[in-house]
């Protein structure tokens, strides 16, 4: 690929990269980055970027719309959005599949308030990432920093590979491209506790437990409703103990309304608390998950 070709793709990703204002209207400060996904206003990003049933949008060339929340899922940090708006320079998206290792890569967004900011790197593995579960990642060494969040990650072509959503271990994580066509497709998933985890490792007599401590807990949500606070470390259940955040997530997939006996710490670690969360019930729209 000549330098002239990649210029051009990484100027079309530009222009299908937009700026996402928690207000609108521009009203409070950028919080993250969107792809427009289709000609007639569908626009995905992250989840924890838009935690209300709407946001301010600002397209490349300057114009700002209000988008509609249609769609969040929590376990998969995705939304979709939707602002009234013709015509749009959408993007291609690849197959994520047939990523492989060494491949060019291209992330776009707004890191630190710097618009349509470019960063470039090779993919370094396609796969789970230890600590997060059994969820695939597209795992590059390109740099990401506040407000790229939700911004496109691409191949040296400009086609979609994923969206970015985090940093582990010093590689960008995104969620791949067949990973979002299917959320698009199905809609959100089960999987809804309403608390952002953080796996760690928790001292103990002779031993190390494997633990996920709470840092936010969203109002309405099973997380609350069972009075679980941030600093509360959940152990796993009364029948199996955690060994990754991928068997709470394991949990949750389960169907239909239930109840879930947890195991967990709060301030005394020498005791196991135990408390009983009804898992299965439905999101409230303007519910999302924080970063």
């Amino acid at each position: 690929m000549t330098f002239t070709a990649f210029g051009e793709a990484a100027e079309r990703l530009r222009r299908s990269t937009v700026l996402i204002h928690s207000g609108l209207r521009g009203k409070g400060s950028g919080s993250g980055s969107g792809v427009i996904w289709s000609g007639t206003g569908l626009i995905v990003t992250n989840a924890h970027v838009v935690p209300g049933s709407s946001a301010g949008a600002q397209l490349w060339d300057g114009r700002e719309f209000e988008a509609q929340v249609s769609e969040r899922d929590h376990s998969r940090d995705l939304a979709a959005l939707h602002i009234s708006a013709q015509g749009l320079p959408s993007i291609s998206i690849a197959d994520s599949s047939r990523i492989r290792a060494g491949e060019l890569a291209l992330a776009i967004g707004s890191p630190l308030g710097f618009v349509g900011a470019l960063s470039t790197g090779v993919v370094h593995a396609v796969g789970p990432v230890r600590g997060l579960g059994s969820f695939t990642w597209v795992q590059a060494n390109v740099r990401l920093a506040p407000g790229n969040s939700g911004g496109p990650l691409a191949n040296a072509a400009g086609e979609i590979i994923g969206i970015n959503s985090t940093v582990a271990g010093g590689l960008a994580l995104a969620i791949p491209s067949n990973t979002v066509n299917t959320f698009l497709k199905t809609g959100a998933s089960t999987a809804w506790l309403g608390a952002s985890l953080y796996p760690t490792w928790i001292p103990s007599v002779g031993k190390k437990l494997f633990g996920l401590v709470v840092l936010e807990v969203q109002e309405g949500s099973p997380a609350a409703s069972a009075s679980l606070l941030p600093g509360d470390i959940l152990l796993g259940t009364e029948e199996h103990r955690f060994a990754s955040i991928g068997d709470l997530r394991g949990l949750l997939e389960g169907a239909g309304v239930r109840q879930v006996r947890f195991e967990f710490l709060r301030g005394d670690y020498s005791r196991a608390r135990k408390v009983t969360v009804l898992l299965g019930t439905s999101r409230r729209p303007s519910q999302a998950q924080a970063a």
